[in-house]
């Protein structure tokens, strides 16, 4: 087994193309989510007229609210599990602790919180990698994270 704290960080094409891949993922999720949702406003509420859009009442943050943390989950999930996405397994990347172990669900949180900012941030959070000693992007530093490159294997 390879020693992890060893292998080079990611750059930054590898990470925006598992996020491409996880995109995907992501939109198919949220299919998903919104149809169960709509399915349980339609049970309790009824259906609305033809034509009409469902109504989400007070409800409405809640379920906005709800389909954030699916996602976040869905991030926090598999960073725990194997420090991969689908998509990060497709480009050879993996999540792991400064010091080379897995992640806590703390870090895993940290990151789902901080790297949409540093993203929404014209991406200077991401960029920030390139004038940063250790080469990290701001949320791998402040999360105490990073995403390593992983070996070719046969």
């Amino acid at each position: 087994m390879t020693d992890l704290s060893n292998l080079p960080n990611a750059g930054l094409f590898r990470r925006f193309a598992a996020m491409v891949y996880d995109t995907l993922l992501l939109m198919a999720i949220s299919i998903g989510y919104f149809a169960l949702a709509v399915l349980i406003n339609v049970v309790i509420q009824g259906a609305p007229a033809e034509g009409q859009k469902v109504q989400w009442g007070q409800w409405d943050l809640l379920v906005f609210f709800g389909w954030l943390l699916v996602l976040g989950y869905f991030f926090c999930f598999f960073w725990r599990r194997s420090g991969q996405t689908l998509g990060m397994r497709a480009w050879r990347l993996q999540l792991i602790k400064s010091d080379g172990g897995a992640p806590d669900w703390s870090q895993c949180v940290q990151r789902c919180l901080l790297a949409p900012i540093s993203l929404a941030l014209f991406g200077l959070g991401y960029f920030w990698r390139w004038i940063d000693p250790q080469q990290l992007t701001l949320h791998d530093r402040l999360s105490k994270t990073r995403v390593v490159m992983l070996p070719k294997t046969r």
